[in-house]
């Protein structure tokens, strides 16, 4: 085996003998290394662990499944995004709070940009996590579309509501689509723009 799997490879070997270390943020670094290198259907568990020099099981401590590994901690961003949309004032217009929330959300240190950057293609772009990322899409959704009940005094299933929720998504799927075309792009001022022109009727 030659290439850059063989030096992954390579530098798990030569940790053998030493005790075993790892991290969730270890594993994504090296499952995306090997989804680039092989593509994503062609990388599996047994062989994110062997690089990392763990077994199947202590992989399982980390993350339950290929899948959640692209999506990271999830639950935590989501109540990040809870808790950036409690924060905005209760004067503040629905729309303007969600551009405000929404753009805060997503605002990451230019030294993580390039990884984001890597996480969204696979996400976006891999038919395989394509019913993965609807379930999470919905749990996004779900957030923004309570929030819009919340502060307009609805049910979150009247139609307000749950329209807000589908088009804060669109727009910021678009916005994503948009910022991983373009790679001298600006998510947030992309996202900021977004919202700006669904607030003015686009």
């Amino acid at each position: 085996m030659e290439g850059p799997e063989a030096a992954l490879l390579g530098r798990a070997r030569n940790r053998a003998g030493r005790p075993r270390s790892t991290s969730r943020s270890e594993l994504e670094r090296i499952g995306f290394e090997l989804f680039a290198q092989k593509g994503f259907d062609a990388v599996t568990i047994d062989d994110i662990a062997a690089v990392a020099g763990i077994g199947r099981r202590t992989f399982f401590r980390y993350f339950g499944s290929k899948n959640d590994l692209v999506w990271g901690d999830f639950e935590a961003h989501l109540g990040w995004l809870r808790r950036l949309l409690e924060a905005v004032p209760e004067s503040v217009p629905v729309m303007t709070a969600l551009r405000t929330a929404i753009v805060e959300f997503n605002r990451f240190d230019p030294t993580t940009v390039p990884w984001h950057r890597r996480r969204m293609e696979l996400i976006l772009h891999v038919p395989a996590l394509q019913a993965d990322s609807t379930l999470r899409y919905n749990a996004w959704r779900d957030i923004v579309t309570e929030f819009a009940a919340a502060r307009t005094g609805q049910d979150p299933r009247d139609l307000g509501p749950a329209l807000t929720g589908h088009v804060a998504l669109a727009a910021s799927v678009t916005a994503y689509e948009r910022w991983l075309w373009d790679e001298d792009a600006d998510l947030t001022e992309l996202l900021d723009e977004a919202f700006g022109r669904l607030a003015t009727g686009l």
